[in-house]
């Protein structure tokens, strides 16, 4: 995975490129999907989910560039698996789910591999969470019709956000990088990607 999915397209940050070799992809995944674990594709997991590509969690980790005294939000938590890999560049993790299910099974998962630092919140990403005052890295793993106003506010001074948003109808998503400077708030694109929609309430 690491030389042929991720080090020939881009990822180039030696810690991101670490924690993606030590986080077991496999053990975020159904039991039939394991053998599929390193495949270089998304795969669907519970309540109609999927998760990420290792290209695009890497890169989307890449981009925001957590720094070892963190604080990082995660919208849309999953299987725990691109919370684990913020887990290892980060002091800590708070990841939100929307779908019980998989909150208490992503929490169990992560417990049981010993990512302590990770804390599962079951909720509305949308609103983000105030568990810490402002963050740093803020991580949104699915799509937005638009920027959603409450992560925006939660984006510390200096703080990085990567997150898809829509471009119309049957289109792929933008996927942006946010940074805050001074009150502004800014963003580049980074390129073109798929995930399930961001849905509130």
């Amino acid at each position: 995975m690491i030389a042929e999915q991720l080090q020939p397209h881009g990822v180039t940050d030696v810690r991101v490129l670490q924690a993606m070799a030590d986080v077991p992809r496999e053990e975020f995944l159904p039991p039939r999907l394991k053998g599929h674990a390193y495949e270089d594709r998304a795969l669907g997991i519970e309540c109609g989910q999927t998760i990420s590509q290792p290209l695009v969690v890497a890169l989307m980790t890449q981009a925001v560039a957590p720094q070892p005294d963190d604080v990082a939000l995660e919208v849309g938590a999953g299987s725990g698996y691109q919370a684990a890999v913020l887990s290892r560049l980060c002091r800590r993790v708070i990841t939100i789910e929307r779908e019980p299910a998989l909150a208490e099974h992503a929490g169990a998962t992560l417990k049981r591999l010993g990512y302590e630092n990770v804390e599962v919140v079951l909720g509305d990403g949308s609103l983000g969470s105030a568990r810490s005052a402002l963050y740093p890295v803020i991580l949104v793993a699915c799509a937005a019709r638009e920027v959603p106003p409450a992560l925006i506010e939660q984006l510390a001074e200096a703080g990085r956000m990567v997150i898809p948003v829509e471009t119309g109808a049957g289109q792929p998503q933008d996927l942006r990088l946010y940074t805050r400077a001074a009150e502004e708030v800014t963003y580049r694109s980074l390129f073109p990607v798929l995930f399930v929609p961001l849905r509130t309430g």
